[in-house]
C-alpha cells in the first residue's frame, strides 16, 4: 500500500536541522521569528482556531525549518500548537524533532490509526507534532480526501493553532489543495534560489485554489554588515 522507496527517501531527507528558537544561539534570528508570529496574529484576527499552510515555490528554500521555528515561537507564547508534516513525498519533521514516524498522518487518513495515537509531544511545552508516517503511493488523493477535512475539523477543537508543512507548489499540486483547506498560507522565498517566474507561477497557483496568502518570508538573506541570515516577513 505504501511506497517501497520509503526508506530510501527518508534517508535522503535526513539532514540535521537546528532550531534557533529552541537554543536561542542567535537571538537576532529568534527575534525575527517572533516578528513573524506577531504579523501572523495580525493577519488572522478574531479566529479562535487557525490553520496555516507553510510552503514555497521549490524544494530547498527552508520552509520546513521555518515552519518548525514558527511552531516553537507560538508555543512559547502559550498557545497549544500542532505541527503537521503534510509533505507526504519528502517528510523531514521526524528528524527535526527526533521523533518516530512509524505512525503518522498517512495512517490516520487511510483509517488505520486514530490521530491521537499518531500525535507526539515535543520537549517544547505546548507543541505537538503529527509526523507524515509511511510515504503513500497516492499523496494527492489522501490530502484532498474527506478524511483530511474531518481531521482538521477535529484538530481545531484540540489546538489553538495548526501549522501544516506542505510540499513545494510548482512541482506538485498537494499544497494547492492544502491552501484551499487552510485559513491562511505563508509563502517562503529563498534569496538566491527563487526566481521571478517561479514566484508568479506560485501566486497564480494559490490564487486558483482560493488560498489566502497571509505573508511572505524572505529566507537566507545575508545582511551586509555581518554574517547573520535574516528572515523578513511581509503581510497583506
Amino acid at each position: 500500500m505504501f511506497n517501497k522507496k520509503n526508506k530510501k527517501n527518508k534517508k535522503q531527507a535526513k539532514k540535521p536541522r537546528k532550531l534557533v528558537t529552541m537554543s536561542d544561539d542567535n537571538a537576532f534570528i529568534s527575534e525575527q521569528f517572533r516578528t513573524i508570529r506577531a504579523n501572523i496574529n495580525f493577519s488572522l484576527p478574531g479566529q479562535e482556531s487557525k490553520t496555516i499552510l507553510i510552503t514555497s515555490s521549490l524544494a530547498g528554500e527552508g520552509k520546513s525549518t521555518i515552519a518548525a521555528n514558527i511552531a516553537v515561537v507560538f508555543a512559547q507564547e502559550g498557545k497549544k500548537v500542532l505541527l503537521i508534516d503534510a509533505d507526504l513525498r519528502k517528510p523531514t519533521l521526524q528528524f527535526t524533532f527526533n521523533i518516530r514516524d512509524h505512525i503518522g498522518l498517512t495512517h490516520v487518513l487511510i483509517g488505520k490509526n486514530y490521530y491521537f495515537n499518531a500525535i507526539q509531544e515535543t520537549p517544547i511545552p505546548g507543541l505537538d507534532v503529527l509526523p507524515c508516517g509511511a510515504i503513500p503511493p497516492n499523496p494527492t488523493e489522501l490530502l484532498s480526501s474527506k478524511n483530511m477535512d474531518t481531521l482538521l475539523i477535529d484538530l481545531k477543537e484540540k489546538y489553538d493553532l495548526i501549522i501544516l508543512d506542505g510540499p513545494p507548489l510548482i512541482t506538485i499540486s498537494d499544497s494547492q489543495i492544502l491552501g484551499n483547506k487552510c485559513d491562511g498560507t505563508l509563502f517562503i522565498i529563498s534569496s538566491g534560489i527563487s526566481k521571478k517566474e517561479d514566484l508568479l507561477k506560485s501566486e497564480e497557483i494559490l490564487s486558483t485554489s482560493k488560498a489566502k496568502i497571509i505573508g511572505i518570508v524572505l529566507n537566507n538573506y545575508k545582511l551586509s554588515k555581518n554574517d547573520y541570515q535574516n528572515y523578513y516577513t511581509y503581510t497583506n
